[in-house]
């Protein structure tokens, strides 16, 4: 819903253009500016080939540093920038890697590698029947086989009284059939 008061928003705003004429301007000024730039390079490598011709030994890597620097553009050649956050990959060589020095671990690979060591002590102390575990399950174990042998020996006692009945029926359909 629209708020109160505000007609159109940030999109009815007044737009300006720039003339066709101011552009052309803009172009032709670009274009003088390249020129000039041009011509300074060559008066300037001119005047180093002259140099160079006068001087061949001294100052041929200052004037390859000067033409490098006029080459960038804006204020590239100003102000040197690194990014933090663009490490280059330093690669080393086979003879710098030390094998036999003892790896530093980070903290998480500590912390996994204690996880395992607890769970290995506290397996073995559950195994032995130390833990509170351990101790609530041989007891709940111990009731279990009580129940267990309990029901075996009144099914064996039901087992035998049915054979005793049984038996009894047989005894009195034989003198029956005498």
């Amino acid at each position: 819903m629209p708020r109160a008061g505000k007609k159109g928003g940030h999109k009815g705003r007044v737009r300006t253009y720039t003339s066709p004429e101011e552009i052309d301007a803009q172009m032709k000024a670009e274009k003088e500016r390249k020129k000039q730039e041009q011509e300074q390079e060559e008066q300037g490598a001119a005047q180093t080939d002259a140099a160079e011709e006068k001087l061949p030994a001294s100052g041929s890597d200052e004037s390859d540093d000067e033409n490098s620097l006029r080459r960038r553009a804006g204020v590239e050649g100003l102000i040197e920038i690194e990014n933090p956050n663009r490490v280059a990959q330093k690669s080393k060589k086979v003879t710098q890697i030390e094998v036999d020095e003892p790896r530093q671990l980070s903290r998480r690979e500590r912390e996994e590698i204690e996880k395992q060591k607890a769970k290995e002590r506290y397996m073995k102390m559950h195994l032995a029947g130390k833990t509170d575990q351990a101790k609530a399950d041989l007891a709940r174990l111990a009731i279990i086989r009580k129940q267990r042998e309990e029901a075996a020996k009144k099914k064996e006692e039901e087992k035998k009284a049915k054979e005793a009945v049984a038996a009894a029926a047989r005894g009195v359909n034989s003198l029956s059939l005498k």
